[in-house]
């Protein structure tokens, strides 16, 4: 049997953007707080974590529908599988930045962060739709096809 999930709706495209935008706005201004503080890969650490596990439980519940706590590990064990690939991407870009400009402003730092973090967006949208979404059919192989 073949488990078929469901695509994505326009709806939870919409409730998944809002969410991430404010995730992201949060996600920014904590990490210009922090990076007055302290340096750019922990400034950039910090403010991720935080916003992560809100992010997920906000989004598992308004853009996907679940509530209760079945499933929510595994649900946050996803959201920390896509935290990871979003932290080495924005690590490594903040790491190359430096690195071909020692120099790099707030300003570049921000830009860099936006795009790493707009790509790790949607691969999170993708992780979590595959996670959280209800199986839309149950259907036998196509014996044919094997």
């Amino acid at each position: 049997m073949v488990l078929v999930r469901t695509r994505p709706t326009s709806r939870q495209l919409v409730r998944f953007a809002v969410i991430g935008a404010a995730s992201a706005a949060a996600y920014l201004l904590l990490y210009l707080l922090l990076r007055t503080l302290v340096g750019a890969q922990v400034a950039n650490v910090v403010a991720l974590v935080t916003t992560q596990v809100a992010n997920t439980a906000t989004n598992r519940r308004l853009t996907f529908g679940l509530r209760g706590s079945k499933g929510a590990l595994g649900h946050q064990l996803g959201g920390l599988a896509a935290f990871a690939f979003g932290l080495g991407l924005s690590a490594g870009a903040l790491w190359l930045l430096h690195h071909l400009d020692p120099g790099a402003g707030r300003a570049a730092e921000v830009a860099v962060l936006v795009v790493a973090q707009g790509i790790a967006t949607c691969v999170r949208f993708l992780t979590l739709h595959a996670l959280m979404a209800e199986p839309a059919t149950r259907r036998e192989p196509d014996r044919a096809a094997a």
